[in-house]
């Protein structure tokens, strides 16, 4: 596969009896958590198998430190990757309902990883099902662990603690995008957290504004354009993602990636990881 983090429908379709491919379905919802396994349950690509964001991709004993969806240890992180029949070299095809935004976090899971084989689905299960494409209707068989679990080592240099982000913003050596939508970032919202606001010295991109009308990721040279217009002369290293608990802050890295833009990361804690603490600053407005 070529060297952009996406996979059209068609191409996918091609691929579906590739015996070494490895097919993730990530249907989340937010305010359903049991909504995308039930999906799954129901209807799939074919040949999929489920990672859930809370159980597989997230480690939810820690949500008083590192905020809502923590990332998972790498002991956890690899017994799913285990049942999931997935390695650091797997060919792996992610998708969820359509936005990529739940997708977006297990790419960046294995891309850290060191995964060079890792897609995420142009416009998800929506575009497959719009494309006429096949399903799997029937229950989803049951897998046992088909391999025993490697040790992962996640690099400390694809993501920043909050003290590092602290630091970056006050020496100016990094670019902070908020993925979260415009009303959140300034304030005027805040459905899931307990604080309404953003980091100081942080920029909004809203990730949806990655997307095209029909719900694919815009045209590489759009979104190139874009991003740079917001990096001016600063390098794409430089950029540091967050959005409300580190999940879709990895769809403006994942869109940055398609533009060519490489080198960003994760500020994995995001808003709902910041505001644990009483003594971090809070900023409202643009």
């Amino acid at each position: 596969m070529a060297s952009t983090p996406l996979i059209s429908t068609d191409d996918l379709a091609m691929c579906l009896a590739d015996p070494a491919l490895r097919i993730i379905d990530c249907r989340f919802d937010l305010s359903d958590a049991d909504a995308g396994v039930r999906a799954f349950a129901q209807s799939r690509i074919p040949h999929a198998r489920y990672a859930d964001l809370h159980r597989d991709l997230s480690d939810l004993s820690q949500t008083h430190l590192h905020g809502r969806h923590p990332l998972p240890s790498m002991v956890s992180l690899a017994a799913s990757f285990s049942r999931l029949d997935v390695d650091k070299h797997s060919p792996v095809v992610i998708y969820d309902q359509d936005t990529g935004a739940y997708a977006a976090r297990l790419w960046w899971l294995l891309k850290s990883l060191g995964n060079p084989n890792v897609k995420v689905l142009d416009g998800g299960f929506a575009a497959w099902k719009r494309a006429g494409l096949p399903i799997e209707n029937e229950p989803a068989p049951r897998h046992a662990a088909s391999r025993l679990p490697e040790q992962l080592i996640l690099p400390t240099t694809s993501w920043v603690t909050a003290d590092r982000l602290s630091q970056g913003l006050a020496d100016a050596s990094v670019l902070l995008l908020d993925a979260r939508a415009g009303a959140r970032f300034r304030g005027e919202v805040e459905p899931l957290d307990k604080i309404a606001g953003h980091v100081p010295g942080a920029v909004n991109r809203p990730f949806m504004d990655n997307l095209a009308t029909d719900g694919r990721f815009q045209d590489p040279a759009q979104l190139r354009m874009e991003f740079l217009a917001l990096l001016g002369s600063r390098a794409p290293t430089s950029v540091v993602h967050m959005c409300g608990s580190g999940v879709t802050a990895c769809h403006n890295q994942l869109a940055m990636d398609l533009a060519g833009l490489h080198g960003s990361r994760l500020f994995a804690d995001s808003w709902s990881g910041w505001i644990t603490d009483n003594s971090r600053p809070v900023a409202v407005g643009p």
